[in-house]
């Protein structure tokens, strides 16, 4: 992008205001789309083709190299808002292979950094549950504009990127289904990074079974993404490495096709995280999840109690990970080399004095920074740069890394498969587990196949009492993340299936229900996840 590119104008709607095609849902401001494919680029779709939104902190390219208003890649910030990536994410030409027809770049939370997608230049992204009473709700962060996308039909398949859980929280707040990958299945080449450890590349859709698709492959002659390597993201596994996980899983069949019967639910074992309920869950959540969890026992399903004793810090772990990576990735951004140029009226570079180069460097870095970046990325890159430094970093940053590392363990204790990673697996102590926590034989505790629990603590809040918090107290927003934040620091797959929920007046009446896997676990985790979701809809 040029450093030279001049003051910034009419950000708000620009890239909406030229689309050829506005959507009734569009028009009700719902924001769901900072840049929109034009209608005259459109064909229609042939078989095996769907529609794909993606979220603007991925690269894309204009379908049409011709077209006077090309896609950019804005990531919801002013310091991106004209950058055109002169190349695309290995995930979207990926996905172009097998039929995606790209349809629009979705809002977000700034550098998807927030939990309501209301951090955004381009307009707060909302969802519209009664459009007589036109009572707008959140549509969860930061993928909330992709999940507001599927929602209203406007996209088959949407890409999202899960840091803490910003494409399963949209998801259960839209009554979407949102699936987290295991942490380098899916290549990052060409995503934006926020935080590289945690970041990523997540899918929404209507259903499970279109995800599947994507993942195991729908047919002999297209693989799954879970087979695919990128040798331009380091951190994607290796072709070897994912032959051997794959070796030592279940439902990973080579051929390509998948079964037409649903996968059995009767024998397995679901564990319910004793830590999950908290006293900030809603009433109505919980015996959502109750009536899920008694209707998979009746269907032969056994559910244990199982203790994640690290998870109660997982939270304060993530929000010092994650902000002190996003606060190194963001350092480029100062207005000289990288990132939009903001100047005053009048103001040129000639105007600068001979021999003062660098002080008035420091000034544009300044100046840049200030009205390019957002308060929440502004707070975020503050709270990582305390703990990165040399005063803070034994007392935070190495401390949210041990908990890390017991997040981890204790996932890998409660889970029956082993962790592939490991080349044995990791020894724990009886003593450490709660009283209330029964023991399978003198070996420990039962293991389980997956966990069970809420994707959120509450349902989507109104939108207007999320703005008025965030003025109040924006870091209350941070607790919405307290399920989805463990798997993440884990690195484990993780969907989230829509749940309907009862006695929610004020609300949307849908909430999430999720799914957590061991490592490399993704095949059985979806296909698991259809015949839940199936259950739960037929019977919630």
């Amino acid at each position: 992008m040029s450093a030279r590119t001049g003051r910034l104008r009419g950000l708000c709607l620009r890239h909406v205001s030229s689309t050829r095609q506005t959507s009734h849902t569009q028009r009700r401001f719902l924001n769901q789309f900072i840049s929109r494919v034009q209608q005259n680029d459109q064909p229609a779709l042939e078989q095996r083709q769907f529609r794909l939104a993606v979220k603007d902190n991925i690269a894309t390219v204009s379908p049409n190299p011709e077209d006077e208003t090309p896609l950019t890649t804005t990531c919801g910030s002013n310091f991106l808002a004209n950058y055109r990536s002169p190349f695309e994410a290995t995930i979207v030409t990926q996905l172009r292979s097998r039929g995606a027809v790209l349809v629009g770049k979705t809002n977000l939370d700034e550098f998807g950094m927030g939990s309501h997608s209301v951090h955004t230049p381009f307009g707060v992204v909302a969802q519209e549950h009664d459009e007589q009473q036109a009572v707008k709700h959140s549509a969860g962060g930061s993928s909330g504009g992709s999940a507001v996308s599927i929602a209203t039909g406007e996209a088959d398949i949407a890409l999202g990127t899960d840091t803490g859980g910003s494409v399963r929280l949209p998801a259960a707040y839209t009554g979407v289904v949102g699936f987290k990958p295991s942490y380098g299945m899916i290549s990052r080449y060409g995503v934006v990074p926020y935080a590289n450890s945690l970041d990523t590349v997540g899918i929404l859709a209507k259903e499970v079974r279109p995800i599947t698709e994507l993942i195991l492959g729908s047919s002999g002659e297209t693989k799954g993404l879970w087979a695919e390597h990128d040798p331009l993201d380091p951190t994607s596994l290796s072709p070897g490495a994912r032959r051997r996980c794959a070796s030592q899983r279940d439902c990973y069949n080579h051929t390509g096709t998948l079964p037409k019967d649903p996968y059995p639910l009767k024998g397995l074992k679901f564990g319910l995280p004793l830590e999950y309920n908290i006293t900030e869950l809603s009433p109505s959540i919980r015996a959502a999840w109750s009536a899920a969890a008694a209707k998979l026992q009746s269907l032969g399903a056994r559910l244990v109690p199982v203790s994640l004793p690290s998870t109660r810090h997982a939270l304060s772990a993530y929000y010092v990970i994650a902000p002190a990576e996003a606060s190194s990735n963001l350092a480029k951004y100062d207005g000289i080399r990288y990132g939009t140029r903001f100047t005053s009226p009048g103001e040129s570079d000639a105007a600068i004095p001979e021999g003062s180069e660098s002080e008035a460097e420091g000034i544009l870095y300044a100046r840049a920074r200030a009205a390019g970046f957002g308060d929440e990325v502004k707070r975020r890159i503050l709270l990582g740069a305390y703990t990165l430094s040399s005063a803070a970093m034994d007392n935070y940053f190495l401390k949210a890394q041990k908990v890390r590392r017991l997040v981890r363990r204790d996932f890998n204790r409660v889970f029956a498969l082993p962790n592939p990673l490991l080349d044995k697996p990791e020894s724990f102590e009886l003593s450490e587990l709660p009283e209330t926590v029964g023991l399978e034989d003198k070996w420990g505790p039962t293991e389980v196949d997956f966990l069970l629990c809420p994707t959120a603590p509450t349902t989507a809040p109104k939108l207007e009492e999320v703005l008025s918090e965030e003025e109040k107290d924006p870091v209350s927003a941070y607790m919405n993340d307290v399920f989805t934040v463990p798997a993440s620091l884990a690195g484990l797959p993780a969907i989230s299936v829509p749940m309907k929920v009862q006695g929610d007046q004020e609300g949307t009446g849908m909430a999430g229900l999720q799914l957590i896997g061991q490592y490399w676990d993704d095949a059985r985790l979806l296909a698991v996840a259809q015949a839940v979701s199936t259950v739960v809809k037929e019977e919630l």
